[in-house]
């Protein structure tokens, strides 16, 4: 075993040899079969982002310590399978192969010509092609309150698509003014399914998460409520209108996502600043709720909801929309500040 580790380093930090191409060619697509063991094990001591590279792909990286390490480099670099997407990981049970990645790193001097200041990187979408997009309305009393609405029994669902999905520093380009002008923000603990979910329940439920984010479910009020007496999918799913980032961050370095702090700037301006343990319901209610109806995949995403402090709660003679030009901050504690501009 010693000697085949380090017949594998060497040949690594020597070569990008026609092996590791090969290997990483098979995985350049997400959704692509990976070599290597499958593991129906959750993923463990990641925090991962999105790479949008000179070519137009978007390949992971795994923050650490002394860096970014470009999942796609390192492994061409080592001659190591990775899957090169969240989803991909996900849905493929790989999530073991980018630890691996991260030791053989560590243990490789070549290898660490791989790893990337994060200043310098631009960020790509951490989520592509999910199977599901389900998001949660009106899941904080206070912001049901605020918006005169009744506070739910059950959770109130609806969807975006994938042309919403969008990156940390990306910037929305708004519609004319024709087709909507009422923007508002919403920012949200986004929970990641790890593992399939059907009847399970409240108790099972975070055994099936892989991870959270922070996102926003970006949203044209004038769309979801007025429009022939309000649509909410079509409110929230415009081109772009669910950033997602900075990372994607392994359940178990999160803990409780119960406790979690939650804040929207705009400008710089404090919005909303609240705690993901004033959510009527928890994700643990939603995960177990959801999978009574239909089954959860691994890959799937659920936007748990905004609290108070948002536009549309405002007096009306208060309501100033976003508009082109604002920079938008969410943070969600633990997960990173995800940062937008309009334009």
């Amino acid at each position: 075993m010693t000697s085949r580790r380090r017949f594998l380093l060497g040949a690594g930090a020597l070569t990008t040899g026609l092996a590791g191409l090969r290997a990483t060619d098979a995985m350049a697509t997400e959704g692509s079969a990976v070599t290597g063991p499958r593991s129906d094990a959750l993923p463990r001591g990641l925090r991962l982002l999105s790479i949008r590279n000179g070519d137009g792909s978007e390949t992971l990286g795994i923050h650490t310590d002394d860096g970014v390490i470009d999942v796609r480099a390192a492994s061409r670099r080592l001659g190591l399978a990775c899957p090169l997407t969240v989803g991909q990981m996900l849905r493929e049970g790989t999530s073991g192969q980018l630890n691996a990645l991260v030791a053989a790193v560590g243990r490789s001097k070549g290898a660490r010509e791989a790893l990337l200041p994060e200043a310098g990187i631009t960020h790509g979408r951490l989520f592509t092609d999910p199977g599901k997009i389900i998001c949660i309305g009106l899941n904080y009393r206070a912001h049901a309150n605020e918006t005169g609405a009744k506070s739910p029994s059950v959770p109130i669902l609806f969807n975006k698509y994938d042309n919403a999905l969008a990156a940390h520093n990306c910037t929305i380009k708004l519609p004319p003014r024709e087709i909507s002008y009422k923007f508002d923000y919403e920012t949200e603990l986004l929970v990641v399914i790890g593992k399939r979910a059907r009847n399970v329940s409240e108790a099972e439920a975070l055994g099936h998460v892989a991870g959270y984010c922070t996102s926003q479910d970006f949203s044209a009020r004038d769309l979801q409520n007025e429009l022939s007496g309000g649509q909410w999918m079509v409110g929230k799913t415009l081109d772009n209108f669910g950033p997602i980032g900075p990372y994607f961050v392994s359940a178990d370095l999160v803990g409780d996502p119960g406790k979690l702090k939650l804040e929207t700037r705009v400008n710089g301006e404090l919005r909303q600043s609240a705690n993901t343990g004033e959510m009527i319901f928890s994700p643990q209610q939603i995960i177990a709720y959801i999978s009574r109806l239909f089954t959860l995949e691994p890959g799937d995403i659920i936007f748990t909801g905004t609290p108070e402090g948002v536009i549309q709660g405002m007096p009306k003679d208060k309501q100033v929309w976003l508009k082109a030009g604002d920079k938008i901050t969410s943070s969600v504690e633990k997960l990173g500040e995800l940062h937008f501009t309009l334009a």
